[in-house]
């Protein structure tokens, strides 16, 4: 992956021909074997670490103009620092065995046209010291570092981690197995969400069709042909984020007592569905495997001439699962009004928000100082309620 990406871009190519040491990793670009002089006058190499600005997997401008260096501060050859290119001192790790101990700031006046244009400045003006006590050392060794690294889930780098510097928190989603039951409006946005984790698969269970009114509740906008082909619900959006991903698996059926042992290993469902009876079942038997569910539910009634209703996320773990049979009802309620009203898809939105985040929490990619397991939140007052933390 790692040859063929550079392939792509002439200025990373020419970067790699004329025999810098460059590599491709979590969105970044890295050159290996930069000599520097560091304080005691010694010569040592470091790393030069940027983010990479991209579009359909080519490299374009170049965003910033800073970039990261791992290594002690680079030095004058009598031992004091390089005080031109002074900018911070981040310590941040940016993947497995990189970090970026210092970021350096050199701007010309347009900033780099390119990455070449960029490398090969901070290469002169970190390189030069060393370079005039030892004229023998070079940053262009003509190694090719190879390409070890395991087949990313996305079919193209995803540069938004890297330019927010989160690269090594998204690590906590791998090898993930996800399990998203019902893709009608919040379970579909859902999956909109998880997908752009590096989670290793997503299951996607429902049996209904993608028809018309799925659409003003869903994300996207189907064409008329679309509709018109009446496709399953999990075969269409497994065919719109498999553009983007790989290991999503589409499941065009009703979770049952027959077939519920699909279930098992996974790492946590999600629970989209409008079924008590069907959601009593699955919470139960998720229960005894062990397996962490994330249950989502909204309950909209007309009042007047207004809605007004309550959102809410439960949570059952290994840690608390006591809380369910208060929270989650089993009998089917007969009037709520939510099947009857197809345009409140922010509702659905941010009822999957709700049920990510607390994912993405119980992940540790955000803090969790409560570890509430139930989420209410009330439409007409906006008001938020945590309940059920972990003892």
């Amino acid at each position: 992956m790692l040859q063929q990406q550079i392939n792509l871009s002439t200025d990373l190519k020419q970067l790699r021909d004329e025999g810098y040491e460059i590599e491709v990793n979590g969105g970044h670009l890295i050159v290996h074997h930069i000599p520097y002089v560091n304080s005691s006058k010694e010569i040592k190499f470091g790393k030069l670490i940027s983010t990479l600005s991209m579009n359909n997997n080519i490299t374009i401008k170049p965003e910033t103009h800073v970039i990261g260096f791992m290594g002690e501060y680079p030095c004058n050859k009598d031992g004091t620092i390089i005080t031109a290119i002074q900018h911070a001192n981040p310590n941040q790790q940016i993947c497995d065995g990189i970090v970026s101990n210092f970021s350096f700031s050199n701007k010309p006046v347009n900033g780099y046209d390119n990455y070449y244009q960029k490398v090969t400045r901070y290469a002169q003006i970190i390189s030069a010291p060393a370079r005039s006590l030892d004229p023998s050392v070079t940053p262009q060794t003509f190694k090719v570092i190879e390409d070890l690294k395991e087949e990313s889930v996305f079919h193209y780098i995803d540069t938004n981690a890297s330019r927010a510097n989160i690269s090594m928190l998204n690590l906590k989603f791998k090898e993930q197995r996800i399990g998203i039951i019902g893709l009608g409006g919040t379970g579909s946005y859902v999956l909109d969400f998880v997908a752009k984790t590096p989670v290793d698969e997503i299951l996607l269970f429902d049996s209904d069709n993608f028809l018309q009114h799925n659409a003003f509740r869903a994300p996207g906008a189907p064409s008329l042909e679309e509709l018109n082909n009446k496709p399953s619900k999990v075969d269409y959006f497994a065919s719109i984020y498999s553009r983007m991903r790989r290991g999503i698996k589409a499941i065009s059926e009703k979770v049952t007592e027959d077939n519920i042992d699909m279930l098992a290993g996974l790492s946590y469902v999600f629970i989209c569905i409008d079924s008590n009876s069907a959601r009593s079942m699955i919470i139960s038997t998720l229960t005894k495997y062990g397996v962490t569910f994330i249950d989502a539910g909204l309950g909209v009634n007309i009042a007047e001439e207004n809605l007004v209703g309550t959102l809410r996320v439960t949570v059952g773990s290994k840690s608390k699962n006591d809380h369910i049979p208060l929270r989650i009802g089993s009998e089917a309620i007969d009037d709520n009004e939510y099947s009857n009203n197809i345009q409140i898809a922010d509702l659905n939105a941010m009822n999957a928000l709700m049920a990510v985040i607390k994912w993405k929490k119980m992940c540790g990619f955000y803090q969790d100082l409560k570890e509430e397991h139930h989420s209410t939140f009330t439409i007409n007052t906006a008001q938020l309620i945590n309940e059920d933390y972990t003892a």
